[in-house]
């Protein structure tokens, strides 16, 4: 199908519904995501050093007690703004309770994104979704990098805004406990 007659068949403007349908009709793993504006972010599936690097951070936070059902991975958060409305799916994800929504869940609850940042995410989430995940209220955000070390960068809402706590080796991370970097 060419491009021109995959966009003749998208709505005019896009919904969540929309995303989470074009979500489940991709054979190939892309992670469908939309600003609170209504930009359609369409990304790659995550390679294996993005999916290790989830995987040791899911086990760290299990193997220290966290409940598997207030853990994910790859789960829809909504963004509900002034704005807009839109949709983002952290790498991994922490919540006082099991999230609700059955594709895109209130960010009420979330205590903690994770985003690893994969080939050509790095302003995406170093700077868009860091602002509308402060914009949501999500009081921690931790974004892991790609480079040598993997270092963690450990934020904390502080008003309105985020307040860099500390930028660490993700290997000095999984030698910690989660509670270090969670309490407040």
């Amino acid at each position: 199908m060419s491009a021109e007659a995959f966009s003749a068949q998208l709505p005019p403007y896009l919904t969540l519904d929309d995303v989470a349908a074009m979500a489940d009709v991709d054979q190939s793993g892309h992670r469908f995501e939309l600003s609170p504006e209504g930009f359609l972010c369409v990304m790659p599936p995550p390679g294996v050093a993005h999916a290790l690097i989830a995987t040791q951070l899911l086990v760290w936070f299990a193997d220290h007690g966290w409940p598997l059902n207030q853990l994910y991975q790859n789960v829809g958060i909504k963004i509900d703004l002034d704005r807009g409305v839109g949709g983002r799916v952290p790498d991994l994800s922490l919540w006082s309770a099991p999230p609700a929504g059955p594709v895109w869940s209130a960010a009420k609850g979330l205590l903690l994104a994770i985003e690893i940042i994969s080939p050509g995410s790095e302003s995406i989430d170093r700077i868009i979704k860091k602002e509308e995940y402060a914009a949501a209220g999500i009081p921690r955000y931790w974004i892991v990098s790609s480079e040598a070390g993997n270092p963690v960068t450990m934020l904390r809402l502080a008003g309105d805004d985020y307040r860099q706590l500390r930028v660490q080796p993700l290997s000095w991370l999984l030698n910690t406990t989660p509670a270090e970097h969670l309490e407040d």
